[in-house]
């Protein structure tokens, strides 16, 4: 049975994600690989500060869930072969078959050709492209270490560990925040500063190990209205706190106040959604079969567009925003529905083969 909360935390999620990406396009926080702001101070700047604390934590958490709903039907040898084949192909060899594109207009936005010598081996080029090309793909890379990871555990703790997560409260739920802030602190890879293994496989472990539990979700449903004002008020001081100041690395990232706004804000999302988006219709489930297309595909045609208008176009900011946005969520869906249809290339890509009719394996939700 479906949890349908949990496919609307993921697809509403994953379209927070694109949106994030068309502001981040033209910020003036973070400014190297993106267009650039369009003015010193730009209060929409402030949406960055609001979402990227927690909306990538609440997917691995997902991920998490999703993991344990699939081991409940699967074996550890069919889950690591499904995950590696749909997380691990597409961001290793989906990297030098398609991702190269999106590496290109990354590279050209950076300037990055300018300083390259004329001389340099054109198959060193590409090979810079196709790594350069990773973008979005880091989710799912760190997730399919996180599969693996999860399968030892859960050969060593054989079903006990998860049983006493199962005792967990609304209480033991908002104490999980200092250990969480804890694993925020370790297993952070320098320079490239989204991998950040200890806080998102810690929230993905949680994910399995008591989120998964429906009854854990229903009791902190009962306060999804205390949750969710202390998230607004949370988020409000979090944006007032650090706007200005790069959100995305230390001291920041993984201050306290960071770590408790996006503990709480991933608590208020469950509580609310188990107590009033726990249902389905034809929009939801066209959005949860779509939302790892978009996720894997809205960047290039955002890149591509902020691109061709940086050096092509002068447009204000709204209208930049605008296209920017239609070009992100309605390429994002045109790229997955053709190259989904493609042989040996939605292979290499999104993972995709064509399973036979006959015991089909029901592959575990990943990225989105």
């Amino acid at each position: 049975m479906r949890k349908h909360y949990v496919d609307n935390i993921r697809w509403i999620t994953v379209l927070l994600v694109v949106f994030y990406h068309v502001i981040y396009m033209y910020n003036s926080v973070i400014t190297s690989g993106v267009i650039g702001p369009f003015s010193e101070i730009q209060y929409q700047d402030a949406i960055q500060y609001i979402l990227y604390p927690w909306f990538m934590v609440i997917l691995f958490v997902v991920s998490g869930m999703s993991s344990r709903y699939y081991l409940e039907n699967y074996t550890i040898k069919e889950f690591i072969a499904v995950r590696t084949r749909k997380l691990l192909v597409p961001s290793t060899i989906g990297l030098f078959v398609f991702q190269w594109i999106l590496g290109y207009f990354n590279m050209a936005i950076s300037n990055a050709f300018a300083p390259m010598s004329d001389g340099m081996p054109k198959i060193v080029l590409y090979l810079i492209m196709s790594v350069s090309g990773t973008g979005v793909l880091w989710y799912i890379q760190m997730l399919w270490v996180f599969s693996l990871v999860l399968a030892l555990i859960r050969k060593l703790e054989k079903g006990k560990l998860y049983q006493l997560c199962g005792k967990a409260n609304p209480i033991i739920l908002l104490a999980l925040a200092v250990p969480v802030w804890g694993a925020a602190q370790v297993l952070n890879t320098p320079v490239i500063v989204v991998y950040r293994f200890g806080i998102y496989g810690f929230c993905f472990l949680l994910g399995y190990f008591v989120f998964a539990h429906e009854e854990v979700v229903k009791k902190l449903s009962r306060y999804w209205h205390i949750l969710a004002a202390a998230a607004v008020c949370l988020g409000c001081g979090y944006v007032y706190c650090y706007f200005g100041e790069n959100y995305a690395e230390a001291p920041v990232v993984n201050s306290p106040f960071s770590v408790a706004y996006a503990w709480v804000v991933i608590l208020a999302v469950f509580a609310v959604m188990k107590k009033w988006g726990d249902r389905s219709s034809a929009f939801a489930a066209w959005m949860t079969k779509h939302s790892f297309g978009l996720y894997v595909f809205h960047y290039l045609p955002l890149a591509a567009v902020a691109y061709w208008m940086d050096r092509n176009a002068n447009a204000p900011a709204l209208l930049s925003y605008l296209i920017g946005g239609v070009a992100a969520f309605a390429g994002g869906y045109l790229l997955y529905e053709i190259i989904s249809r493609i042989p040996v290339l939605r292979w290499c890509v999104l993972g995709i083969k064509k399973e036979k009719k006959k015991n089909v394996l029901r592959e575990p939700d990943t990225a989105a």
